[in-house]
């Protein structure tokens, strides 16, 4: 191999082609790496052929897949891998998908889909009262899991909605929500928020004083119609989790309202200078 550098006291000098070749090399090099960048989702599931079937299908449509097969390997694959979404199953050895999820919600807000097998509808809503953004019932679609998976990292990724500010920021009593940064705070303490409840959030403070529908809501933020009456429990779970986090006493909640034969509704906010 020919050494095309040349040295001078302790330095070695790149021939001007050396150095053309060397950036060249470089620039292409990055554009490789930024183009290759993709989303990472982590599939979590005790049936091998579940797990084969969703990586094969999700790296298709042009996800980084990286799986495991129970709970614990989970978490460590968590953590050394740092998805942009996991899609969780229920019922696994070591540790469950509802004891993974709690682990999950104290270190992230990672979205969180989860799969499970459960007839009963309030083993359903366990997860989602966990911190889950939403579940889907096995046995499933997987067109139908794909469609969740981008719904969810869309919502979670979409910023500006009308009806907000210029300023991205709106403050209601001790609440200030700023939605460029997508942060929350009550008082000075950070509200921690998962995405997609961010969005409910947002969704609700665009047409504050107005009530949406749990339909409404269910398709604006999770991306589709309920087909099932139990559809409409992941927006009330969702719902329940923002009063727990922002009023003073969510029994008696003063932001985030009822309407009573409809959906919900945000306390009208009222700008400075009207009535």
């Amino acid at each position: 191999m020919v050494n095309l550098s040349v040295f001078q006291g302790s330095r070695a000098l790149l021939l001007p082609s050396t150095v053309e070749v060397f950036c060249r090399r470089r620039y292409v090099g990055v554009q490789e790496t930024l183009e290759s960048v993709k989303e990472k989702i982590l599939v979590v599931d005790d049936e091998a052929s579940i797990r084969r079937i969703l990586e094969t299908r999700l790296s298709m449509i042009g996800y980084d897949v990286v799986t495991a097969a129970d709970g614990e390997e989970a978490l460590d694959t968590f953590r050394h891998e740092i998805p942009d979404l996991v899609v969780l199953d229920v019922m696994m050895p070591k540790l469950d998908g509802y004891g993974v999820c709690q682990e999950l919600r104290k270190e992230s807000d990672i979205p969180i889909i989860m799969l499970t097998a459960l007839g009963d509808v309030a083993d359903r809503i366990t997860g989602l009262e966990l911190g889950a953004d939403d579940y889907v019932v096995k046995p499933f679609s997987p067109k139908e899991l794909e469609a969740r998976i981008r719904s969810v990292l869309r919502r979670v990724e979409k910023t500006g909605t009308s009806g907000i500010p210029s300023s991205g920021v709106i403050t209601i009593n001790n609440i200030r929500i700023d939605t460029n940064k997508r942060q929350v705070y009550k008082g000075d303490e950070r509200i921690r928020l998962t995405g997609m409840e961010f969005s409910l959030l947002e969704l609700l403070v665009s047409r504050s004083g107005e009530p949406f529908s749990r339909s409404e809501i269910l398709q604006e933020v999770w991306g589709y119609t309920p087909e099932r009456h139990v559809d409409t429990r992941v927006v009330d779970v969702h719902i329940s989790r923002l009063r727990a986090k922002l009023e003073d006493d969510p029994s008696n909640p003063e932001l985030i309202l009822t309407a009573r034969g409809t959906g919900y509704l945000f306390q009208r906010i009222v700008e400075p200078g009207e009535e």
